[in-house]
């Protein structure tokens, strides 16, 4: 603690959080001594508040650092809680960006190589928990408005959608010229929700179990299946810098509703904009190979090295690999060597589809290894094929074998490190709020090890110099 106390300055956390608190009044704790806590509670791996103010009133080191005398009592665990609520998460990623600042600024931030990945984490709650969403948002709505005071004179009257809790949505009142609702809302920011629209409808039919089941709990957990079965949790995203000190370039915690490879772009966007990054390329597992990643990766002069999802050996008939594709005729050849044409374009799908004759495919001695459909087998193009053809390119590259090879040793071992060292198996927290302030922690903990490690960590130093003798030049007698 010595040495982390010479070399880190938390005197900027104090710029940060001046805002919030009143200049009358009782001297409230110094957000410094909150955040010297955390990290103590990191180093020693302690899951608890209480546990951590009772080993911290007991250790003569952490007393030193925290700047408390032996008589003097350390702040309660309950205020901890009080103090993290007013400094909200923007507070806590100002200082995981500190954090990374000062990684970059000592060097440790290479940025040709990016990796990124996601692990699941489980909630504080409990799948029997969980209660149907319409009766636990008016239950909620109920005891809002009867706990709620009545408004002064001169405040302004409610609206409409402030009286609606979250996730009741208002029926549109007007028209537009379409015939259809009017919508002028703003663009959804993920990183700044940090979560999905939840008024955002099902996708390819497929019903949300979050959309009509929530955890009094935790409401922002969502159902997520894992290696012991279902459970409540969220999934925590890293951007991973590809140097030597594997260091945390982003950190986003959202519901495990939310995909691994939804939040990639806007991570990656906000990486590369933030640090002044220009990387050679991106690398994933197959959940990141989707249309839209790809195109957007490759459009910003990034290779895209992704595994793209084999559906070929997802059915029992010919695949579309077994159809070569003649780009002059923009026709298909199918295995019995029948032309497959071009049909119509599915444009909210954004493919093309192309169709071989009915009666050639009924004829055809391999129609049980190809359709079982009567009106001819049918194959789909994407319009951004093009995209899907390059990485496919990159798949025989030695380059993208070796960062393949790399990924299997570079952002895994991380979220291993935070699942074992420093309590991430399971939020101790609740809300999507609180959880980002855990999974920014550790993060940020994660990059300060490496950062004090490059800086001499773990030197131990006499009043004279170091304990470690340095041989003495040989004298001449």
């Amino acid at each position: 603690y010595r040495h982390l106390e010479a070399t880190l300055d938390l005197g900027f956390v104090r710029e940060r959080a001046r805002g919030l608190y009143s200049s009358r009044g009782r001297p409230g704790i110094d957000p410094v001594v909150f955040f010297k806590l955390q990290l103590v509670m990191f180093f020693e791996g302690i899951r608890s508040e209480r546990k951590l103010v009772e080993t911290a009133s007991l250790n003569l080191a952490h007393r030193w650092y925290l700047g408390y005398a032996l008589d003097e009592p350390l702040p309660d665990h309950s205020s901890l809680t009080r103090i993290r609520q007013r400094l909200g998460v923007d507070v806590f990623q100002r200082f995981f960006e500190k954090v990374v600042d000062l990684c970059q600024e000592t060097g440790l931030v290479w940025g040709r190589e990016l990796y990124v990945d996601a692990t699941k984490v489980e909630a504080n709650a409990g799948i029997p928990s969980l209660v149907p969403r319409f009766y636990y948002e008016a239950k909620t709505h109920l005891a809002d408005l009867f706990a709620g005071e009545p408004a002064e004179e001169d405040e302004k009257p409610a609206t409409v959608d402030a009286d609606l809790p979250e996730g009741i949505v208002r029926l549109p009142t007007e028209i537009d010229a379409e015939g259809g609702p009017a919508r002028d809302d703003p663009p959804w920011r993920l990183l700044e929700e940090r979560r999905l629209d939840p008024r955002r409808g099902a996708a390819w039919g497929y019903e949300r179990t979050s959309a009509w089941r929530v955890s009094p709990a935790d409401p922002d957990a969502t159902p997520m299946r894992t290696k012991h079965g279902m459970a409540l949790g969220y999934h925590d995203h890293y951007i991973v810098d590809g140097g030597k000190a594997r260091i945390v370039l982003a950190a986003l915690v959202t519901p495990a509703d939310v995909m691994e490879n939804v939040p990639l772009r806007d991570l990656l966007w906000r990486a590369r904009f933030r640090r002044k990054l220009r990387p050679d390329h991106v690398t994933g597992d197959t959940a990141y190979g989707t249309v839209e990643n790809i195109v957007a990766v490759e459009d910003a002069g990034i290779r895209a090295f992704f595994p793209l999802p084999d559906f070929d050996t997802r059915t029992p008939f010919f695949g579309k690999g077994a159809f070569a594709f003649d780009a002059a005729a923009d026709v298909y050849r199918c295995p019995g060597d029948e032309t497959l044409r071009f049909r119509t374009h599915k444009h909210a799908e954004r493919v093309r589809v192309y169709r071989a004759p009915a009666a050639a495919c009924n004829a055809c001695r391999l129609k049980s290894q190809c359709t079982a459909s009567d009106q001819g087998r049918q194959v789909r193009r994407c319009l951004d094929e093009a995209y899907l053809d390059r990485v496919r390119g990159y798949h025989a590259s030695e380059a993208y074998k070796k960062a393949m090879r790399k990924r299997q040793v570079w952002v895994e071992p991380l979220f291993a490190e935070a699942k074992e060292w420093h309590g991430l198996r399971r939020f101790r927290l609740r809300g999507l709020a609180n959880v980002n302030t855990e999974g920014l922690l550790v993060a940020a903990g994660q990059n300060l090890k490496r950062w004090l490690a490059a800086a001499g960590w773990g030197r131990r130093h006499t009043p004279c110099g170091s304990l470690v003798a340095l041989p003495a030049p040989p004298q001449r007698l």
